[in-house]
């Protein structure tokens, strides 16, 4: 069996694995699952500080005092506006792989986040305007698009069967950079340490992870930038019929890591330091229990998980509503940190759906072997950058629909019944087009179909 060679390709630099197919299980037992695994660890770690940096300002917002002048809106105006970039910079972050090459372009995303720390760590002062903040606040959203391409690249490392595990160890790791950030700056806060000593910490950390993507990743060179891949993703239903549940699950993950601090220090009348003890323990869960998600995905099916999540995410919300309305702090934060362990479950069923839903169409298709599987990378790999973007969106609405709850009444009540609403709709979506059974048709029209209807149960 070949080995993975990592000799430059004819004309391009870096290390370049020429032959990889993990789905063959004696390369894959031989010399692929090494080679995939420790790219997935590199990839880990500079999409763990993408997501840092990425939601660096839900954090800086908790050190902005009465003395910045910013309302309580233009917190979440801000922290809304740096979601949006994250999720708009997922769609060429994808196909940069492509392009680039996954090791290549991991360097490349890792040092752009040094724009964004530094430009923070100049302004972060009192005295500074709102415009100049929401013009460097808009720099973190590069710290996005790391996801995008790292769930790209490390989809080509791994067979369909183990996609929900790797996918979801990758994402955890990478979602694990909320919670790490907010108890970084608890410790700051902690210690009566200004915005600048954290923004000091990450800088250094960034070149690391840039320099170790270097040193140790690979490209795969079977991967080539192929725009009719692109197209033919956005051509198909099941891309944006994902892209909304992924609204539900993943949107909500990152919406609340945003806006959980504020909730706390505007609602319920928390300091900054209060609102730090807790903010970081929703996240933390929610980004350990993805890959277990994943796992569950890979045995009972990741349509069902994802249904039985948004059932729990919305019995979670109406928990929420009720300590909104009754003011009840405990009972308020206790619900939050759970609904943020299901968003987790959900993140990780709903990405192994992915490649699942795609490699089903292509037996439909009479697809076979390595063809049917290249069919399946082809467009779940082209899908997830577009998935991950309008699931990000969902990180926008939370944060705008908080803002809004709070301007009309006060309080966080309006945008937990909106939220509930959602959740009960995606559930609907998820039972209608992946876990209905087909109707039960006439033998003789099964016979003449060369293709009858896929049921997606399993994905």
């Amino acid at each position: 069996m070949t080995a993975p060679s990592t000799a430059p390709a004819p004309g391009r630099g870096g290390r370049w694995i020429q032959h990889w197919d993990p789905e063959d299980e004696t390369f894959w037992n031989e010399t692929g699952e090494k080679v995939a695994r420790r790219n997935l660890f590199f990839s880990v770690l500079s999409e763990h500080i993408g997501f840092s940096v990425w939601t660096l300002w839900s954090v800086l917002v908790l050190f902005m005092g009465p003395e910045y002048g910013l309302t309580p809106a233009d917190k979440f105006l801000l922290t809304s506006m740096v979601t949006l970039v994250g999720a708009v910079v997922r769609v060429p972050y994808t196909f940069a792989v492509a392009i680039f090459g996954g090791r290549n372009w991991t360097i490349v995303s890792a040092a752009l986040l040094l724009v964004p720390t530094v430009a923070a760590f100049t302004v972060m002062e009192p005295g500074t305007s709102f415009s100049t903040f929401l013009l460097v606040g808009l720099l973190a959203g590069v710290g996005g698009g790391n996801f995008a391409s790292s769930m790209t690249n490390i989809n080509a490392f791994f067979p369909l069967r183990k996609k929900g595990w790797a996918l979801g160890l990758n994402a955890g790791g990478g979602n694990i950079g909320v919670p790490v950030i907010q108890l970084v700056a608890l410790a700051i806060i902690g210690a009566s340490g200004g915005p600048r000593v954290l923004l000091g910490i990450y800088i250094p950390l960034i070149v690391v992870a840039a320099t170790l993507a270097a040193l140790y990743m690979d490209n795969i060179a079977s991967v080539r930038n192929d725009t009719g891949a692109a197209t033919d993703a956005a051509k198909d239903a099941h891309t944006w019929i994902m892209s909304f549940l992924y609204i539900g699950t993943f949107g909500s993950f990152i919406g609340y890591s945003f806006a959980f601090g504020q909730v706390l220090t505007n609602q319920f009348g928390r300091t900054p330091l209060q609102a730090a003890y807790v903010t970081f323990l929703g996240p933390l869960l929610g980004s350990l229990i993805r890959p277990v998600g994943g796992r569950l995905a890979d045995r009972y099916g990741g349509a069902r998980i994802t249904a039985w999540a948004f059932v729990a995410m919305g019995a979670a919300t109406a928990v929420l509503i009720v300590a909104s309305m009754q003011k009840s702090l405990a009972l308020f934060t206790a619900a939050f940190v759970v609904l943020f362990v299901l968003t987790g479950l959900g993140n990780g069923s709903t990405y192994k759906m992915i490649p699942g839903i795609f490699q089903a169409k292509a037996g439909a298709r009479g697809l076979t072997g390595e063809e049917a599987a290249a069919y399946g990378r082809r467009l779940s790999g082209a899908s997830m950058g577009l998935i991950g973007a309008v699931g990000a969106l969902g990180g926008v609405g939370i944060n705008l629909a908080f803002r809004q709850s709070f301007l009309s009444y006060g309080s966080g009540t309006g945008a937990f019944v909106a939220f509930l609403a959602f959740y009960g709709v995606a559930l609907a979506v998820t039972w209608a087009v992946y876990l209905r059974r087909p109707a039960v048709q006439p033998r003789a029209e099964v016979a003449a179909e060369a293709n009858p209807q896929l049921s997606y149960a399993e994905v």
